[in-house]
C-alpha cells in the first residue's frame, strides 16, 4: 500500500514534508511515494539517513503555488506535484494522496483526475474535532460553498462511515446542524434536509446547534461548506484564543507559575487533542481513492499525522464502503419513487 506525497506542498515544503514522509516510512512502516523535484528530494533523504525502502521518489517538473487558481493543475500545469499524486492514485500506483499545498488545486485533482465514487455529486471535505464522547466528525468544512438537499445527505452516509470504521464510533449519532432543534427551524433547505435525512437509514437525532458539536451528544455533523468552514475557523481561532490566555495568565505571578508546572501535564494532553499537527490532515470524502488535505503551515509531525491518517483510511477500504452504501442509498430511493408511481396510478 503506497501513500503518494506532494513534496512540494505547503509553506515549509518540501523540508517539512520529506523529513515528516521519512518518519512515516521508518518509525510507521509505510509506504510512501515523494512526488516533487526529484533532485531536492534526494539531497534531504540523503541527510535523514536511510528510509528502509519504504520511499520512491517520482519527479515533477511544476509545482503549484498556494496562491494560483484552483484549476491550475488541470488546466496549465499538467506535470505539476498534486495532479501527479492524482493520477499515481487514478492508475492504481497510490491508494491514496496527502497534500499541504494549495487546498483548492488538491480538490479540483481528486476530484478531475482521480473522479468520484457513483452516486456522489459532491466530494465533502470532513473535519474531526474534539468532544467529551471521543471525536466529532463536520462534514463539508469548505469544499462546497452552496449545496442542495441530496447533497447534504450524500455527506451524512460518508460521515456515517468514517465515523464508524475510522474513529470507531459503532453506532454514530449524525445530526443536521441548524439555528435551533425543533424540526421546523432553519431555512427552506435545511427544512427540506430533515425530511430527506429520514430515508438514509441510520442514526440521524435531528437538528444540532453549534454548542452541540463540541458538547459529546453528536458524533457525524452535517451542513453546508460555507457554514462549516466557518465553524471550524472560528473553533480554530477561539482554542488558539483561550490557550494564549491562559499561557499569560499563568505568567502573572510566582503562584500561577507554580500552579503551571504542576499541571503541565494536563495542559498538553488538551493541546493533542486541539493540535492539528496530531490530528493531521482533513480527508476529502467521496472521491475514487483516498484524499487528504493537510494545514499550509504542516511541519513534518504533522505531515506523519497527514500519512498515518491516509493509511488507516486505505487500510479500511473506507472508499469503496461509501461506494457500496451511497449505490443502496439510490437503489432504496429508486424503490421509493417506484411505489409512489405505483400508488399515484391506483388513485
Amino acid at each position: 500500500m503506497y501513500i503518494a506525497v506532494d513534496a512540494m506542498g505547503g509553506d515549509f515544503a518540501p523540508q517539512a514534508v520529506v523529513a515528516g514522509a521519512f518518519q512515516a516510512a521508518v518509525e510507521d512502516r509505510i509506504s510512501v511515494l515523494l512526488v516533487g523535484d526529484a533532485d531536492r528530494i534526494e539531497r534531504l533523504l540523503r541527510k535523514l539517513g536511510d528510509p528502509k525502502g519504504r520511499i520512491e521518489i517520482i519527479h515533477a517538473e511544476e509545482v503549484v503555488g498556494m496562491d494560483e487558481p484552483a484549476i491550475t493543475p488541470i488546466r496549465k500545469k499538467r506535470r505539476s506535484s498534486i495532479r501527479l499524486c492524482a493520477e499515481l492514485v487514478r492508475d492504481g500506483q497510490a491508494q491514496a494522496l496527502v497534500s499541504a499545498g494549495n487546498t483548492g488545486a488538491t480538490m479540483i485533482s481528486a476530484k478531475m483526475v482521480m473522479g468520484t465514487i457513483e452516486g456522489v455529486d459532491r466530494p465533502a471535505l470532513a473535519a474531526v474535532v474534539p468532544s467529551p464522547s471521543g471525536q466529532t466528525v463536520v462534514l463539508d468544512v469548505g469544499a462546497n460553498v452552496v449545496s442542495k438537499p441530496a447533497h447534504l445527505r450524500q455527506f451524512a452516509v460518508m460521515g456515517h462511515f468514517y465515523a464508524q470504521e475510522i474513529l470507531g464510533t459503532r453506532s454514530p449519532r449524525v445530526g443536521l446542524l441548524s439555528i435551533g432543534e425543533e424540526e421546523g427551524k432553519g431555512t427552506d433547505m435545511t427544512r427540506e434536509v430533515f425530511q430527506e435525512m429520514k430515508s438514509t437509514g441510520f442514526n440521524f437525532i435531528g437538528n444540532v446547534e453549534g454548542r452541540d458539536v463540541f458538547a459529546g451528544s453528536v458524533d457525524v455533523v452535517v451542513c453546508e461548506g460555507f457554514v462549516g468552514n466557518v465553524l471550524l475557523k472560528s473553533a480554530e481561532s477561539l482554542a488558539a484564543y483561550v490557550s494564549r490566555l491562559l499561557r499569560d495568565e499563568m505568567r502573572r505571578s510566582w503562584r500561577t507559575r507554580f500552579g503551571y508546572l504542576l499541571s503541565r501535564p494536563a495542559f498538553k494532553r488538551v493541546q493533542q487533542q486541539t493540535d492539528y499537527r496530531e490530528t493531521g490532515a482533513a480527508p476529502l470524502l467521496g472521491v475514487q481513492g483516498g484524499c487528504f488535505i493537510g494545514h499550509g503551515r504542516s511541519n513534518p509531525k504533522a505531515i506523519r499525522s497527514s500519512i498515518r491518517r491516509a493509511f488507516e483510511f486505505c487500510e479500511a477500504d473506507l472508499h469503496n464502503k461509501i461506494q457500496v452504501n451511497v449505490a443502496e442509498l439510490h437503489r432504496r430511493e429508486e424503490r421509493l419513487l417506484r411505489q409512489q408511481g405505483s400508488q399515484e396510478l391506483a388513485l
